[in-house]
């Protein structure tokens, strides 16, 4: 099994009974194996239909969705939904199973050995920050946060080379949500998976997307790009409206202090108490509003040790919107 997939939407077209337009209306769309890609758009737009549709949960009526080349139609629904790792909202662990049971649950359905789901049981609870230890506690002992990341981990258990996320934190305290959306970009970026995922937040699709597609109502594609340059380019009226009027701000977070040209730190800079320190995992939008907050043109930037390695203008902020 390769470790990502290709999926290839091809003028699928979905209706329900009904109703008077589709739920989802001739959409084509290729996201290259590896690539995390968010399906965005105001409610109606067939973000979770057009996910649904790939796992078949829901069908569709015309055209086809292919992953590496096959049909979805042509496989039985039981055999590709082992292969596709499936994340929702309200996490479904089985209450009556421990979290080590609830992850093993895909391994034991394909037949592994018990040594080899132990050590895949272990090997992603610490993946997804949690304990081999919690592998013997209930889903009800844990926080909600705890019981997203066992979903998590349940869902790559059996190794499947797609990733299906459905709104997955859209239950979560702010804090929480935060912490786990840094968390699936860094496994993005280590298992390398093809990931799906749908969410409402327009902040939380370009935080997270490689890729991301923007729907609009009647279950239309309205762009696909990549965030920067959906923000940068809005292909209309309709996608300037729903990512807002503070796109350059969105854009500054879409790069860390880490990837931007500093200034050398001198003598003058350091002498300077009153600019303000940053790290190299901050984002540029965020260190712009430290230099705003302060007064300054300018912030020192610190290493993780808190050594000063540059200076980062405000103008160069601006470089990087040109």
């Amino acid at each position: 099994m390769s470790s990502a997939a290709e999926i290839v939407f091809d003028r699928v077209t979905k209706r329900y009974p009904g109703r008077d337009v589709p739920a989802v209306d001739g959409l084509s769309l290729v996201i290259a194996a590896g690539t995390f890609c968010v399906l965005v758009g105001p409610s109606g737009a067939g973000k979770t239909t057009a996910l649904r549709m790939v796992n078949r949960l829901v069908g569709f009526d015309e055209g086809d969705i292919r992953i590496d080349g096959r049909s979805v139609r042509g496989l039985p629904p039981v055999e590709l939904r082992r292969g596709i790792g499936y994340v929702i909202q309200q996490v479904g662990l089985f209450p009556h199973m421990t979290v080590g049971e609830n992850v093993a649950t895909v391994p034991r359905l394909l037949g592994w050995r018990r040594e080899k789901t132990r050590a895949r049981v272990t090997e992603l609870l610490q993946l997804v920050g949690l304990d081999a230890g919690d592998a013997a506690r209930y889903p009800a002992e844990l926080s909600g946060g705890q019981r997203q990341r066992v979903g998590l981990a349940r869902a790559l258990a059996g190794d499947p080379p797609l990733l299906l996320m459905d709104e997955p934190f859209g239950a979560l305290d702010p804090i929480t949500r935060s912490r786990l959306q840094l968390e699936v970009r860094r496994l993005h970026r280590e298992v390398g998976k093809t990931i799906v995922f749908v969410t409402h937040d327009i902040d939380e699709a370009m935080m997270m997307g490689d890729r991301v597609a923007i729907m609009r109502e009647g279950g239309r594609l309205a762009q696909y790009d990549s965030p920067d340059a959906i923000l940068a380019r809005p292909a209309d009226d309709f996608v300037a409206e729903f990512v807002g009027e503070d796109r350059a701000l969105r854009r500054l977070a879409l790069h860390t202090v880490a990837a931007v040209p500093l200034d050398p730190a001198d003598a003058a800079s350091r002498a300077n108490g009153a600019l303000p320190r940053v790290d190299t995992d901050t984002t540029v939008r965020s260190a712009v509003s430290l230099m705003i907050g302060a007064g300054a043109d300018a912030a020192v930037v610190v290493d993780g040790d808190g050594s000063e390695i540059g200076i980062l203008p405000l103008g160069r902020a601006h470089e990087l919107l040109t």
